[in-house]
């Protein structure tokens, strides 16, 4: 991550870059950066990666639950929640998803003494094939620590945002360090000079494959943004203020005091905040096989995850967010009559909940398929190289038992690089905050503590 291999006057290197503030500033950030956040966007990658390909990765260690032997007939999904009722008394039953493969098993999830469970259910026999505890269930474990880093909590979580965000920073003061600013050569700007050794060798394997794969990159990162503590709820208030979100008309339903995603499963990003609506008291009762008929009805595609009415006045909500955005749905029916509340459907959306729903599946790997997975698993491992090949070139040039931060420039910064900092901090806030506790430990705690400044420097 760091930028200290720039220096190579052989490099195409102007030799008056030393008195270069811009490049002196954009370096020290990029050292900064890359230094505090190195392990952390390693952990960020490989776990990214194991879930772009989490489906295939999930048949093959639950191939015994997940994996059936296809029959004439599914069995209605009331007899298929039978026999989970059956099994387990006690229990609640949360929400039923029915897959897109017609040899898979129905997933039953059950709530037991506050304890979530998977039951998996073949749906030509209603045999219970396997359960697990949801919270140990691979895509669950993989996506905890993904964005919570499996300890959890709101201080990781905003920590997670911030190396997203720094992340983000890292690759554009990196291109600006890399620009090559005299003789210009493809050789170690676009290719690397694999025949150098030392220092050289390392600086041009980390500058050149950041260049290659940093658009990549920046894509993933973006795109995860939606779902970050701070920035993922300014963006969707954004959305929200400016018509740009979910339809106007998910807000003239009789409406519940909760949020979709407080009341249902696996519903996509651009509803979750949607108000939950209610079902007016009327006679009968709806069955999960009425709400199967009804979503068929309806050309909801599968995968669809049917979650149940919450009280008298809750609503079947059947949500499919699965499959590739122009497919998603979150459909409300009345409990009692099978009647429609509110449908929400992707061409419903408005322009920046299309763009934040394509940019997910994208994310998530499931846009354009196996390349779709491939291209995201390139970005992600080929970060992790570029943060090992960055420590080594920085093990390399640091002076033995100090840490090796590249020297302030001794010029005030320009006031567009301070404007670009406040814009910077105002759309990513984290940032804003680090921007301002890195100034203050540069310009009030280090000139004062001389150890610290001789360990530093």
């Amino acid at each position: 991550m760091q930028a200290t291999a720039y220096k190579l006057p052989e490099n195409n290197e102007n030799p008056s870059k030393k008195s270069n503030s811009l490049y002196q500033t954009f370096w020290r950030w990029h050292f900064y950066g890359g230094i505090i956040f190195a392990p952390f966007l390693i952990l960020l990658a490989i776990s990214g990666a194991l879930y772009l390909f989490q489906a295939e990765i999930e048949t093959m260690i639950y191939k015994d639950k997940l994996i059936v032997q296809k029959g004439e007939q599914a069995l209605p999904l009331s007899q298929q929640i039978d026999s989970v009722q059956a099994e387990y008394p006690k229990a609640e039953i949360g929400s039923i998803r029915l897959p897109k493969e017609d040899n898979r098993a129905t997933l039953v999830k059950i709530n037991e003494n506050d304890v979530v469970t998977q039951v998996y259910v073949n749906p030509y026999t209603a045999s219970i094939t396997g359960t697990l505890l949801d919270e140990d269930h691979f895509k669950n474990v993989v996506a905890k620590l993904h964005s919570e880093w499996i300890v959890g909590g709101t201080f990781i979580n905003r920590f997670v945002e911030l190396a997203a965000c720094w992340t983000i920073i890292i690759l554009i003061t990196g291109l600006y360090i890399w620009w090559p600013r005299n003789k210009k050569t493809f050789m170690g700007t676009i290719f690397p000079r694999l025949k150098k050794n030392g220092r050289m060798f390392w600086r041009d394997l980390h500058a050149v494959t950041a260049f290659w794969l940093s658009l990549m990159i920046l894509i993933l990162i973006v795109t995860g943004l939606p779902w970050s503590g701070v920035m993922g709820e300014q963006i969707n208030k954004l959305a929200t203020n400016a018509n740009a979100g979910y339809p106007t008309y998910a807000f003239m339903a009789p409406t519940a005091e909760k949020t979709t995603d407080e009341i249902a499963e696996d519903i996509p990003w651009a509803t979750e905040n949607n108000p939950a609506p209610a079902s007016k008291k009327d006679d009968g009762s709806l069955s999960v096989d009425q709400v199967m008929y009804l979503a068929q009805d309806n050309k909801i595609q599968k995968p669809y995850t049917i979650s149940k009415p919450a009280g008298e006045d809750g609503v079947f909500t059947v949500a499919s967010s699965r499959d590739k955005p122009e497919n998603e749905a979150t459909v409300y029916f009345n409990q009692y009559n099978g009647e429609i509340v509110e449908d929400i459907r992707f061409d419903d959306y408005g322009w920046m909940a299309k763009a934040i729903s394509i940019g997910i599946a994208l994310h998530e790997g499931h846009y354009f398929g196996l390349a779709n997975q491939l291209l995201g698993a390139i970005a992600a491992l080929g970060l992790v190289a570029i943060v090992i090949f960055s420590l080594i070139m920085w093990k390399k040039r640091k002076p033995s038992g100090k840490l090796g931060v590249p020297k302030k420039s001794d010029k005030k910064l320009k006031p567009w690089i301070i404007i670009l900092m406040i814009i910077t901090g105002i759309i990513m806030p984290l940032a804003g905050i680090s921007f301002i506790f890195v100034f203050l430990l540069d310009r009030f705690v280090i000139p004062r503590v001389k150890p610290l400044q001789a360990w530093l420097s």
